[in-house]
């Protein structure tokens, strides 16, 4: 080769590379914000997900009342529920119900929206102010026939359960899954909803993320993607799958909003703080008990703790499962080993045959809706025998001979009885529920088992060891929960400090040392638990610049409560929080606010009362507890099993001297739940004071049995002897 076309090629590459280099160092600003640009925009270059898309169950989230969409019989058709008629029909094109109003009376009303598709429809009337709430008829789509998604019957108009209530209202129980960037915007002061979205539906950028920046990358001139933003939407395909999940998760998760806003690779517990595996949602060993969706399931589960994600069964756009059958789980799992009668123990081809009948057992929801337990677990009829947890076998296996004792022997016949040999952490939770005083040292164990146990599963255990246990081995259980990496861990330890009241300023300052740190914690989730604790402490332990950051952590925790500043319970939080911080006046305002959102709501009123108490105002102490009393009276017949709700009753009763119905409330909450230890102390004071002390004596011990190293009742204990 001659040098002179050496040279000439040698620039060239040259030329070539520093052109390269120019056009991937040339990239949009790091801190430029990704605007919506709807769905249109995406299927210009993206048309076959658009049409895997239609038609699936995003597709259908929401939309208008019109022909296309409506699949209900609207034929003038009539439907009565517990007493009251709902008539659904059209005029003049538009689709109406005719059911009890807001007034109890019946009225008209215009359907505005429709929700869903498979395996109900549901509908949306707007009333005043913005408010859209989904009304009380549902269409089974499957069935053909109108029928009711609350079965239980209403107690008025004023039942938050009642189609026109709070629990029925679109803008804050719906929206923010159903549309694509959804905004409340609740108007407090006018009590008016604004609430505006991009899209109806789960769209595009619901999962994706807002596209401008995509769209700017993707018709640029360059060859690369953009150094900064990568391809401008949130890494779904990356090798974590954390990514992907917290993307699903905020719309299929039972949780708190802590901040709106949520973007597709945003972290989960910046924005929500998941619910635990708490006695009214899930039975003790996980399983699925009221609607948790399945993201809690999931994160028990073996197959998250191996990587596995959402889009290993589910179709992103189909939504739909990628294989039919158990060919879905024999993408992992060999068909030779586990698709088999010498696995499954069942005929093929038969429904017992199906690995999601025995791993992924269903329970329906909204009468007709059945749900999958995503906890992916092995059948555990023994356990329904120890601590009365259903189970798969007899899901399908109901015959009168065909009980869990017959299933557990099968079980065990089958896979004998090495599963038995470690304790589940089912019956490890139900003893702490149970606040059992050996369960201590194996939930602190549970608490420890990254292993074997799921952060869902781990976090309970810490939750219960924080609530219902004492002594040093559990405050080394909190401390180290606090270093967790996993922020639902953390969370979950900041409830130790729920109504603690230290007995020293040494006490108070160890308190300190451990809570106030996490107010720099990376999860939002864990600083504004830690921020509301804090502020139980008195302001003189605080140095200046320390008093300065809990100053800062409480704008972010009064943010997070006014995210829902439609609900009673945000502003009983903020009252809550105003009283801690000394402000009696935006106490009062804020539980006056409680009670104007929801006048049918327990609560408001006690703290209310409480407050005026303090201000020596018996007049209305006296009626704010009265109208209390009611509320609580009829909770207590509506949910005669509810324990907490009869002893609220109860210190009702004792707060307006009515002892001998205040006995019978908190005993009525003991016996529903025995070893609450909360309910027994009362019980046993309010038998000092009536002067029944070998009651109080009687219910003294069983608490000591309960926590034998709380000082409280061991002080008690010698306080009565001393009075012999």
């Amino acid at each position: 080769m001659k040098p002179k076309l050496t040279i000439i090629i040698l620039i060239f590459i040259l030329v070539i590379t520093g052109w390269l280099f120019l056009d991937w160092w040339i990239a949009l600003p790091q801190d430029l914000t990704a605007n919506y640009v709807g769905r249109q925009t995406c299927t210009s270059c993206h048309n076959n997900q658009n049409l895997l898309w239609q038609q699936s169950d995003h597709d259908l989230a929401m939309d208008l009342a019109t022909e296309e969409f409506v699949v209900g019989d609207f034929n003038n058709i009539t439907f009565e529920h517990h007493g009251i008629t709902s008539r659904m029909f059209t005029k003049e094109g538009r689709y109406f119900v005719e059911t009890e109003g807001p007034d109890g009376k019946q009225a008209e009303f215009e359907v505005k929206y429709v929700i869903g598709y498979r395996p109900l429809q549901q509908y949306m009337a707007e009333l005043e102010k913005g408010d859209i709430q989904v009304l009380p008829v549902s269409w089974d789509t499957e069935k053909k026939e109108w029928f009711f998604a609350n079965p239980d019957k209403p107690f008025g108009p004023s039942d938050p359960l009642h189609w026109t209530g709070s629990a029925q209202n679109w803008n804050h129980m719906c929206a923010e899954c159903h549309t694509t960037n959804y905004a409340k915007n609740f108007d407090l002061k006018t009590k008016t909803y604004h609430s505006t979205f991009n899209e109806m539906d789960v769209s595009c950028e619901s999962c994706h993320g807002p596209g401008s920046i995509h769209v700017k990358i993707a018709n640029s001139s360059s060859v690369f993607w953009d150094r900064h933003h990568g391809y401008g939407l949130a890494q779904l395909k990356g090798e974590n799958p954390k990514t992907e999940l917290e993307t699903c998760a905020p719309c299929h998760s039972r949780r708190r909003r802590l901040k709106e806003g949520f973007h597709p690779g945003d972290r989960y517990d910046d924005f929500y703080q998941l619910s635990l595996l708490e006695e009214n949602l899930y039975h003790a060993d996980g399983q699925i008990n009221e609607e948790v969706y399945v993201y809690g399931s999931f994160l028990q589960s073996m197959m998250h703790r191996k990587g596995v994600r959402c889009t290993n069964c589910h179709d992103p756009h189909t939504t739909r499962l990628k294989f039919k059958g158990n060919r879905l789980c024999t993408q992992c799992h060999v068909p030779a080993k586990y698709d088999t009668p010498s696995h499954h123990h069942h005929k093929v081809e038969s429904k017992g045959a199906l690995c999601v009948e025995c791993h992924m057992p269903d329970k329906k929801f909204m009468v007709v809706d059945p749900r999958r337990d995503h906890s992916l677990r092995v059948p555990r009829p023994d356990l329904t025998i120890s601590i009365g947890t259903p189970n798969a076998c007899n899901q399908c296996h109901t015959k009168e001979k065909e009980t869990a004792q017959w299933a557990s022997n099968a079980v065990e016949k089958w896979y004998g009885t090495k599963r038995r040999e470690t304790r589940h952490y089912g019956e490890i939770i139900a003893d702490g529920r149970s606040r059992i005083p050996h369960a201590e040292s194996e939930l602190v164990a549970l608490a420890k088992d990254r292993k074997n146990a799921g952060s869902i599963v781990r976090a309970t255990a810490i939750s219960i060891l924080a609530t219902s246990y004492s002594g040093e081995n559990v405050w080394k259980a909190i401390q180290k929960a606090f270093k967790d990496r996993d922020p639902i861990v953390r969370t979950a330890a900041t409830r130790f400090f729920e109504n603690m009241q230290p007995n020293s300023q040494e006490e108070a300052e160890q308190f300190k040392e451990v809570l106030f740190p996490l107010l720099n914690d990376i999860s939002r989730s864990v600083r504004v638990e830690a921020t509301r604790l804090c502020t139980s402490f008195p302001t003189q332990m605080f140095s200046k610049t320390e008093q300065k950051l809990l100053d800062l952590r409480l704008k972010e925790y009064k943010a997070t409560l006014k995210v829902d500043n439609d609900q009673s319970g945000s502003h009983m939080g903020l009252g809550i929080l105003y009283h801690s911080l000394g402000n009696i006046e935006s106490t009062i305002h804020e539980y006056e606010i409680a009670k104007e959102l929801e006048p049918a709501l327990a609560g408001p009123r006690s703290n209310l009362a409480q407050i005026f108490e303090g201000m020596q105002k018996p007049e209305k102490v006296k009626k704010l507890r009265q109208e209390e009393l009611e509320l609580l009276k009829r909770d207590s017949k509506l949910l005669p099993d509810n324990a907490p709700i009869h002893y609220r009753l109860g210190l009702l009763y004792y707060l307006l001297s009515d002892l001998e119905h205040a006995e019978g409330a908190i005993s009525q909450a003991v016996k529903l739940a025995p070893s609450n230890p909360e309910f027994r102390f009362m019980l046993t004071l309010l038998y000092e004071k009536m002067g029944k002390m070998e009651k109080a004596k009687e219910h003294l011990q069983k608490l000591i049995r309960l926590q034998p190293e709380n000082r409280k009742y061991r002080q008690m204990e010698q306080k009565f002897k001393q009075s012999r």
